[in-house]
């Protein structure tokens, strides 16, 4: 019985909400009347927001212009007054550095007056600045480098915990353009890239808080700027630069490799450590500092630049590798392993070539590309698979094995391999060896098995060609006729051992070397044989090429993988 007055309210309730409802259904218009009085008074709301925001849009643009006037005022005593010109210059910098803190003050309500007193504050130091160092000439370039770097490091601290980003934004960007101009203009480039430098630091952790974004590019621009005209202006002739200040090597290098260091550390730290994609504006930065931090080196360091630059490309090449086996491999996101892949090959490349003789290079390279086409297998990386065969090509190329094949097969007399080219020629055997076929490989996985079986072809061919002739060399001298007849017989044997060999082990590339040996024979017979042999050696070499022509497609025969 204590519970009846409750259920009577609540069956009170449900019938006064039913005839609300059945009077609505009833009288329709009354309702779009009380609307259709409401709406008027909404449109005057918005309309008296609307007027609120503009009104107060203008007061913050009047302030400003007072402030530039001031500053105007500031310059006229500068240049008409008998005060201390340093004293008035301090006095406007001070009065700058003001409008920054109440652009800090104002952002703290609105962040619409914030960037418009941070950009009166940049718009009167930029304009101040340049004229106290270009034409009254009352401050050094290293103080207003100074002053730049006070103001970037005070806009920090002050919009940082507050989180001002329209101010530090303003800030930023106002002080790396003012020190890009002024590096030009005045010709003492170090200070102001040493200001640069520091606000690309101070842009590098805002990143990494995820903070202003859209600033770090603008500002690592302009520093990539500086740096550059600093190293193309003393790479060049003296007399170019004769109103330019005298700068060690050291000055001229360290720009560039604290770029690079900077730009280096922040994304190890975000993929290695954090494990976070690497950006687009990240990958061609660190490439660009890196290519500059190498030109100085070469520049000015010829002899001993280029030997240290191929040993940090070494360096750099063992860390990429261990980041992409260790740290990549098994991450769902591949941009970063197919980054530092890309990276670790060419600092592989890179380092080889500069650090180590010629020879010591291919051979280097060459073992690079067994190292790699075997964990490409162990790991199932196709990547490494095409690392392998760009090492094979390059160092085929520089120990000079295509030209040692040309002169072996085609030319009037073949050379003695030195010892890089064998070691080339059996590094390519063992690649084709160790990597894999597969059933249904696409063209280009069939390319990389295909390169590293003709370079070796290639080898075996040449080698053969030497060995006979010199083998011939004993008991008479070779004339051209029979360089012609060994050749024909070194090609003819190859062919057919390969169409066997490709039957046998069902390796298809060995196949298609055997074809177009197959090929080549019979551009040879009409362009060698028929013109420098002898008619007794031309019948036997038609009749070894006839044999070949027949057996090689019956040698081959059998289930092909596709």
């Amino acid at each position: 019985m204590s519970d009846l007055p409750d259920d009577l309210e609540l069956l009170f309730h449900r019938v006064e909400a039913l005839e609300k409802r059945v009077h609505a259904l009833e009288h329709p218009g009354e309702e779009m009347a009380q609307a259709a009085e409401a709406s008027p008074a909404r449109e005057a709301v918005v309309q008296s927001s609307a007027i609120e925001r503009a009104s107060g849009v203008f007061p913050v643009l009047g302030q400003s212009m007072l402030g530039i006037a001031g500053a105007y005022v500031l310059r006229a005593l500068v240049e008409l007054s008998s005060l201390p010109k340093l004293a008035i210059a301090v006095v406007a910098i001070a009065y700058a550095v003001a409008w920054l803190m109440w652009a800090v003050k104002a952002a703290g309500r609105a962040r619409f007056a914030g960037a418009v007193y941070a950009g009166t504050s940049a718009l009167i130091l930029g304009p101040m600045l340049w004229e106290l160092a270009l034409r009254f000439k009352i401050l050094s370039p290293p103080v207003i480098a100074g002053v730049l770097g006070g103001i970037v490091v005070l806009a920090t601290v002050l919009a940082w915990k507050r989180e001002l980003e329209p101010v530090f934004w303003v800030a930023h960007f106002a002080a790396a353009l003012t020190a890009l101009a002024l590096s030009i203009a005045t010709h003492a480039m170090t200070p102001f890239i040493a200001t640069l430098l520091l606000s690309v630091l101070i842009c590098e952790y805002a990143a990494a808080q995820d903070r202003c974004h859209t600033l770090r590019p603008l500002v690592t621009a302009m520093a990539d700027a500086a740096i550059w005209l600093q190293l193309f202006m003393y790479s060049g002739p003296a007399s170019a630069r004769s109103d330019y200040p005298e700068v060690g090597v050291a000055t001229l290098l360290t720009p560039a490799c604290v770029l690079f260091l900077i730009n280096g550390t922040h994304i190890a730290i975000r993929t290695v450590w954090l494990q976070k994609k690497i950006s687009l504006f990240e990958t061609i930065q660190v490439m660009i500092a890196f290519l500059l931090a190498v030109s100085g080196l070469l520049f000015f360091l010829p002899t001993e630049g280029k030997a240290l630059v191929g040993a940090v490309c070494l360096l750099f090449a063992a860390a990429a590798y261990s980041a992409v086996i260790l740290r990549f491999q098994y991450a769902e996101e591949k941009r970063n392993f197919r980054v530092f892949a890309a990276w670790s090959a060419a600092l592989l490349l890179a380092g080889a070539l500069w650090s180590l003789p010629t020879a010591w290079a291919a051979a280097c390279l060459a073992v690079a590309a067994l190292l790699a086409v075997t964990a490409g297998v162990w790991l199932q990386y196709v990547t490494l698979d095409l690392h392998s065969v760009a090492y094979l090509l390059v160092a085929a190329s520089i120990a000079g094995l295509p030209g040692y094949v040309a002169d072996a097969l085609m030319g009037t007399q073949p050379a003695s391999p030195s010892w890089s080219i064998l070691v080339v020629a059996a590094s390519a055997a063992l690649c084709y060896a160790v990597a894999r076929e597969r059933v249904g490989e696409a063209w280009p996985q069939q390319v990389l098995h295909f390169v590293p079986a003709l370079l070796a072809s290639g080898a075996v061919a040449a080698l053969l060609v030497q060995g006979l002739l010199r083998l011939l060399a004993v008991f008479l001298v070779p004339g051209l006729f029979h360089l012609a007849f060994i050749r024909t017989l070194s090609v003819c044997s190859l062919a057919l051992a390969l169409a066997f060999g490709g039957r046998v082990l069902r390796r298809l590339e060995m196949t298609r070397i055997a074809y177009a040996a197959v090929a080549f024979m019979a551009a040879k017979l009409i362009f060698e044989d028929l013109r420098e042999g002898r008619m007794d050696f031309i019948a036997v070499s038609f009749f070894l090429f006839a044999v070949t022509l027949i057996a090689v497609p019956r040698l081959s025969r059998t289930e092909r993988k596709t």
